[in-house]
C-alpha cells in the first residue's frame, strides 16, 4: 500500500473531528504537500474547504520548522568559518566547490527571484526542499516564509478546487 491509500484510508476510518489532524500530517509529508493532503481529504468525505485549510496548515508548519533550522544551521557555519578565519591568523579558506545542483538553484533564483521560485517551485520540487534552499542560500526567514505561505495557499486552493469540481462532475 503506497504512502496517499494509506493516508486514504486512515481518513476514512477515524473520527470526522480527527479527519483535518490525518490531513494536516498529510500535507507536512514532502511529495504529499498540501496539494496531495487536500486532495486526500475530499476524496476521503472532508469539507473542501476544511480540507484546504488542515492541508496547508501541515505543509507550512513544516516548512516553518524547516527555515528555522536551516537558516540557524547556516548561520552556525558562517560564524564558525569567520571564528576559524579570525582565530587562525587571517587565512581564509578555500571555497567550496559547487554542486551542479546548487547552481542550477542559483541560477534559478536569480533569474526568477524568491517570488518565482516559491511559487514555481512546487512544479519541480517539494516546498520543503525549496523553503531549505532558500535558507541556505542566505534568503531571510521572513521572506521565505511569506512567499512559501502565499505558494502552498495558492497551489492547495488550485488543487483543492479542481478535486472539488471534479468530484461535483462525477456525481
Amino acid at each position: 500500500m503506497n504512502l496517499i491509500a494509506t493516508f486514504q484510508d486512515l481518513v476514512s476510518r477515524v473520527p470526522e473531528l480527527v479527519q483535518p489532524l490525518i490531513v494536516a500530517l498529510a500535507g507536512a509529508v514532502p511529495f504529499v504537500e498540501g496539494e496531495g493532503a487536500a486532495a486526500i481529504g475530499v476524496i476521503g468525505g472532508l469539507n473542501p474547504v476544511i480540507a484546504a485549510f488542515a492541508a496547508a496548515i501541515g505543509n507550512f508548519a513544516c516548512v516553518a520548522i524547516l527555515v528555522v533550522l536551516g537558516a540557524g544551521t547556516r548561520r552556525a557555519i558562517i560564524e564558525r568559518r569567520a571564528a576559524a578565519v579570525t582565530v587562525g591568523g587571517g587565512s581564509v579558506p578555500a571555497p567550496e566547490p559547487v554542486s551542479p545542483r546548487k547552481e542550477k538553484f542559483q541560477r534559478a533564483l536569480v533569474r526568477y527571484g524568491v517570488p518565482g521560485v516559491s511559487l514555481l517551485g512546487p512544479l519541480l520540487l517539494p516546498t520543503q526542499f525549496t523553503a531549505t534552499m532558500l535558507a541556505a542560500a542566505g534568503v531571510t526567514r521572513a521572506r521565505i516564509l511569506f512567499w512559501q505561505g502565499l505558494a502552498i495557499a495558492l497551489w492547495t486552493t488550485a488543487v483543492t478546487l479542481v478535486i472539488t469540481g471534479v468530484i461535483s462532475v462525477a456525481q
